[in-house]
């Protein structure tokens, strides 16, 4: 009897159930690092729903993925892209920045080219102005957009008339030779008249007048087969641009003119006053 007693004693071990939940733990804290050591970066979605998971495996009533903050070892790709990005425009920026500050400096040095050959251009129109009397007749102006030469009516035209009178043709040939200088620049020719109404049998209106003396003018001008007149255009204003009020003779008489106007290259010749669009 005493002998089967110590016989089942020995029968007897140490419960280890312990070693299951255990197991599944260390599990778990393995397959974390995995996961954590796979993740070049952390999507905090993805993140935040890894911990919930994590949190309801083991139970634990707070997740072991809920820190204050999120470390970011790696590098995150949509952020590299990003980067790539914002680096390639501001290298496209810098190049539009250039290309601005090389096409400023050179209008810049076309500006300055072409004011001197303009100035240029002026004195000697100038000078054959005063050789020949014709102060009182024709004028010049420059500025930053053309070259204006302004002739009166009495000099080349009789009262409602478009026809050149002869002495005034050398005149017209005198310019368009000084012109015939400067080939790179376009040439508008422009008719002006005072209000005084005119309707007859060459011209219903001060347009056609004005349009008629500018196209007359530009004719004669044209004569000098070293032109190019592709370069030239003619216009008429009417009474529409007056430089004075006519009030007057005087003022009236300012206003029957012929313009020649010699156009900067960087100027829009449907508007002497706007720059070309390039």
């Amino acid at each position: 009897m005493s002998k089967k007693r110590r016989h089942e004693e020995h029968e007897e071990h140490v419960d280890e159930s312990w070693l299951i939940p255990y197991a599944d733990l260390l599990t778990l804290l393995l397959a974390l690092f995995i996961v954590l050591f796979a993740m070049n970066s952390v999507d905090a979605k993805k993140f935040e729903d890894m911990s919930q998971a994590f949190s309801v495996a083991l139970n634990s009533g707070s997740g072991v993925l809920e820190l204050p903050s999120i470390v970011q070892n790696g590098k995150d790709p949509d952020k590299k892209d990003l980067n790539a990005d914002d680096k390639e425009n501001e290298e496209n920026k810098d190049k539009e920045n250039e290309k601005t500050k090389d096409s400023d400096a050179a209008m810049k040095e076309l500006i300055k080219q072409e004011q001197a050959e303009l100035e240029d251009l002026k004195k000697k129109i100038d000078a054959y102005i005063d050789k020949n009397g014709l102060t009182s007749e024709l004028e010049t102006q420059l500025n930053m957009s053309q070259l204006l030469i302004t002739i009166s009516d009495k000099a080349l035209f009789a009262p409602a008339q478009a026809v050149v009178r002869e002495d005034a043709e050398k005149l017209a040939t005198e310019i368009g030779a000084m012109i015939q200088q400067y080939p790179n620049y376009d040439i508008i020719v422009a008719g002006h008249t005072d209000d005084t109404p005119i309707n007859n049998r060459a011209f219903r209106s001060n347009w056609d007048l004005s349009s008629m003396r500018a196209v007359r003018f530009m004719d004669v001008m044209l004569e000098n087969k070293n032109l190019d007149p592709k370069r030239f255009s003619a216009i008429g204003y009417g009474e529409y641009h007056p430089v004075a009020e006519n009030t007057t003779k005087e003022n009236k008489a300012k206003n029957r003119r012929v313009e020649v106007s010699i156009l900067h290259t960087y100027v829009d010749a449907t508007n002497p006053q706007t720059l070309k669009v390039k």
